[in-house]
């Protein structure tokens, strides 16, 4: 079972930004995610196609079950 903290951002031309952590630190924390999401809205590191992280969209835990099939 893989975990993926998902974190969207609105971007300066509108549209939506994705940037995800594998293997978050849970239980999740809502205040420390906010915290960190406004730290790289400021830090300005990031670009999308859409421009620069303008603001907060929201932020989710992702989890995703795998099975292997054995074939042959």
């Amino acid at each position: 079972m893989a975990k993926t903290l998902e974190m969207s951002f609105g971007t300066v031309d509108g549209k939506i930004a994705k940037l995800s952590i594998e293997n978050p630190i849970e239980p999740v924390d809502p205040a420390a995610v906010a915290v960190a999401m406004d730290a790289i809205i400021a830090a300005n590191v990031f670009y999308s196609a859409g421009g620069d992280f303008a603001d907060k969209r929201g932020a989710r835990v992702v989890e995703r079950n795998v099975s292997d099939v054995v074939i042959g």
